[in-house]
This record gives C-alpha cells, structure tokens and sequence, in this order.
C-alpha cells in the first residue's frame, strides 16, 4: 500500500469519526463533546501520522497511540450511554465498531513488527 488512505482500518475509522460528529451535533455538553470528538479523531489522524513513518517501529508507536485512543472512546461511549447523550442502539453501534478498529489495529501493528 502506498498511501494510508488505502488502509481499511484508517477508512472505517474515519467513517466512525464522521458519525460520530454527526450524530453528537445536538449535544449541549461542550465538554463531553469536545472530549469525545477529540478521542475519535485522534484515531484516523494517528493511524495516517504512522503510516507516514519512515520506520515500523515508528510507524507503530502511533498505531498504538490509535489503539489508545479508541480504548478512550470506546469508554465516552459507555459513559455518554449511562448519561443519556447517546441512544444505547447508537452507542452499541459505535462501541462495537471502535472495537473492530482497535483489533484490526493490533493486527496492523502484528503485521509491522514481524
């Protein structure tokens, strides 16, 4: 692959990262928003940061910043659910996609290390 727009973990993430935005457009809580917005976008935006990398070993510190990141928001998520900012269907949907992510991730990150 020569470009990191071709990677399906940074496409699925990036399209995770778009609903999310849209779906959170009604939510008066800055905060959380602001919090939650930043973790999801933080996944493509480190996945295309590592793939850029000269190295593996490079490359893959910021493929585990990604997987981090989705740990966090996989968390927001959960919370936002609890609180009532995200509907539980919506929520489960994003939580179960953010998990998908973060195993391709360790797959990715598998695959560079070898």
């Amino acid at each position: 692959m020569a470009r990191f727009e071709d990677l399906d973990v940074w496409r699925r993430s990036s399209r995770l990262c778009v609903d999310i935005y849209q779906g959170l457009t009604a939510c008066k809580d800055f905060s959380f928003k602001d919090q939650i917005t930043r973790s999801c976008l933080s996944i493509p935006s480190n996945i295309a940061e590592g793939f850029e990398r000269g190295s593996d070993k490079d490359s893959n510190k910021f493929f585990y910043y990604a997987k981090g990141s989705s740990g966090e928001l996989r968390t927001q998520i959960y919370i936002g659910i609890e609180i009532g900012y995200i509907s539980k269907e919506t929520g489960i949907s994003w939580k179960n996609e953010a998990e998908h992510i973060s195993k391709m991730l360790s797959a990715l990150i598998k695959s560079r290390s070898a």
